[in-house]
């Protein structure tokens, strides 16, 4: 091992140390989640929190997010507190992690495998009674049962969703999950404005398409999506563009160019809710992002996502509605080269069914 990396593991090992307390995590009055990334692992989480207030009523939950997936938690009646954070900035959070720790908070939960050094940071000053981490990879030869800061290290078993990792972490509770389903709360007036924004579109079966993901080089080619909305149309479907409200503007213009009738952009929206409600009243989404795809799988939405060549990545984040697929692309960090055409033969196919099996209940 280097010098360097030697330095850094004693670095680590030192900023990690903790006296043990002693402390019955059952006994707990207020526990604070670490979630300050993206808007999917926020949607996933949201199973972890309801689990826990279920099982635990009293209980005061807070959680750090971020200011992008903060709105996900809106409405949310498992959540006490939702707290700013900003991952890149220690110093801008320095007065509210100096509030937390005057609060004595009882356990912490940190949802990532890695050694994370902003997380670490954070640990520390708050400094809680208890820490729950799912089972570190460890770091600079520093093996994670080495990590004296977490109390307890939950399973990461091979081949599992993040959706179950992450509710494991339920475990030094004692709570065994009677739900893994996500939540999201979508108002009165946010439904309502999606309803009648597909009522003004004359159609029995709304597709959604979602162009591109967080992730660069994971998005829709133009060609792919002309072909794709072109083979749909034979199925007497209204197309609704899935767009961020940047880039509404320009997704209004590549529609213009496809100069297709049955396809319409989204409306411009403010929050994560307002987009929730809209995915919640289509009948069918195509993604490649997979925070669209979890704001679906909430709503038991069929879906069809396009996945980079990454299997371990698609198991940790795969859509978990009842109806879904998942087409690959041939490359790790792209989408060039899935199937196309058995993307339209597939969705034909769900279109059918899915109308067959509404025409039969009425």
């Amino acid at each position: 091992m280097s010098l360097s990396n030697r330095l850094k593991a004693f670095l680590l090992r030192f900023l990690t140390y903790k006296k043990i307390t002693l402390f019955n995590i059952k006994h707990a009055k207020r526990v604070l989640f670490f979630r300050y990334d993206r808007i999917g692992d926020m949607v996933i989480s949201t199973a972890v929190f309801r689990e826990l207030k279920v099982a635990y009523p009293e209980l005061k939950i807070s959680v750090l997010a971020s200011k992008v997936n903060k709105g996900v938690l809106s409405n949310n009646p498992y959540v006490d507190e939702i707290i700013i954070n900003n991952k890149n900035n220690i110093f801008i959070d320095l007065f509210s992690l100096v509030k937390l720790r005057k609060q004595r908070i009882d356990v912490c939960v940190e949802f990532d495998h890695s050694v994370v050094p902003h997380a670490i940071l954070r640990l520390k000053i708050i400094n809680p009674k208890k820490i729950i981490s799912v089972r570190k990879n460890g770091r600079y030869g520093v093996a994670g049962n080495e990590l004296l800061l977490y109390d307890f290290f939950t399973e990461k078993p091979k081949n599992t969703h993040s959706r179950d990792v992450w509710l494991n972490t339920l475990e030094p509770f004692d709570i065994k999950p009677k739900s893994s389903t996500y939540d999201l709360f979508v108002n009165k007036k946010q439904d309502m404005f999606a309803k009648n924004f597909l009522k003004n579109l004359s159609s029995y079966f709304f597709v959604g398409i979602n162009l591109e993901g967080a992730i660069k080089g994971k998005k829709i080619q133009y060609n792919e999506l002309e072909k794709i909305c072109k083979a749909l149309g034979k199925k007497n479907v209204v197309i609704i563009i899935i767009s961020q409200p940047k880039k509404l503007k320009a997704t209004s213009k590549l529609i213009e160019k496809m100069n297709i009738k049955y396809v319409f952009p989204s409306y411009k929206t403010s929050s994560i809710l307002d987009l929730a409600a809209l995915i919640k009243n289509l009948d069918l989404i195509i993604t490649p992002d997979t925070s669209i795809s979890h704001i679906a799988s909430a709503f038991n939405k069929p879906i069809i996502t396009i996945h980079e060549n990454n299997n371990d990545s698609y198991e940790l984040f795969s859509p978990t509605s009842m109806l879904n697929k998942t087409f690959f692309s041939q490359e790790k960090n792209n989408l060039r080269g899935y199937d196309i055409q058995a993307l339209i033969d597939h969705t034909s196919h769900l279109i059918n069914k899915i109308s067959k099996n509404e025409n039969s209940r009425h």
